[in-house]
């Protein structure tokens, strides 16, 4: 696992709150997978790529207009998700959005998913799992809103949404990397999400939802050291390459 921004990893290395491990190698000595990289432009944006896709989830103030995206993904319609302006910076004419059926009925366009359901495009099969908090009302569960299940590139990736800890969460299986909200106020803070990967083990988790708006990065730095995986704390544009 290489990290941006020229930092060294030996083994596994904890510095200033982050924590960096390099991927297990295969005990037969054969690449099962194909190297996937995963960018965090901040918030709750990320870029997913491997040598034939690249997945944009909740793209938000991007500075550049990359036009690149296979895929663009869509959690739900808060302005902090849903920005039409950064869909397009990422989207060429072959772009596939896939998204919430609220962020499609205003964008006026899309494929909807809903939780429970998956959309395969290409080699990539997305799964929508239902994100909602338990004890709060900013994300009701009857909205349908959405964290993914990405595979892509032999690795299961787990885009949490805005949600609290879940039932269905804390089922999932076989989890490779867990991006998680840590921030609180309006998802599960730092302690709650370190409690969620208890249940379902994923090997890394990266934390988000800090930094803006709300959550501050004493809080990725909380959730790392209470966690029972490896966690990677990242500044905005940091990206990691996982082999």
């Amino acid at each position: 696992m290489k990290v941006s921004r020229a930092i060294i990893v030996i083994a596994l290395v904890c510095s200033m709150g982050r924590v960096y491990a390099e991927a297990p190698a295969d005990p037969n000595g054969k690449e099962k997978t194909m190297a996937v990289t995963i960018q965090w432009f901040g918030h709750a944006s990320f870029k997913i790529t491997d040598a034939k896709t690249v997945v944009y989830i909740d793209p938000w103030k991007l500075k550049d207009a990359s036009h690149d995206a296979t895929i663009a993904l869509v959690s739900h319609s808060h302005y902090d998700h849903l920005s039409a302006a950064d869909i397009e910076k990422v989207s060429d004419p072959n772009t596939r959005l896939i998204a919430t059926g609220d962020v499609v009925k205003q964008l006026k366009k899309g494929d909807v998913l809903k939780p429970g359901q998956a959309i395969a495009v290409g080699d990539v099969n997305i799964t929508g799992v239902p994100a909602y908090n338990t004890a709060k009302k900013f994300h009701p569960k009857s909205n349908d809103w959405l964290g993914f299940i990405i595979e892509v590139g032999g690795k299961r990736i787990y885009y949490a949404g805005d949600t609290d800890v879940t039932e269905e969460m804390k089922a999932l299986e076989n989890i490779d990397i867990a991006l998680l909200p840590v921030g609180g106020t309006y998802t599960m803070d730092s302690s709650e999400a370190a409690d969620a990967v208890k249940f379902f083990k994923p090997k890394t988790a990266i934390p988000y939802h800090w930094g803006d708006i709300v959550g501050k990065q004493s809080d990725a730095e909380d959730f790392a050291k209470k966690a029972a995986c490896t966690v990677l704390v990242m500044q905005p544009g940091d990206a990691i390459t996982l082999n």
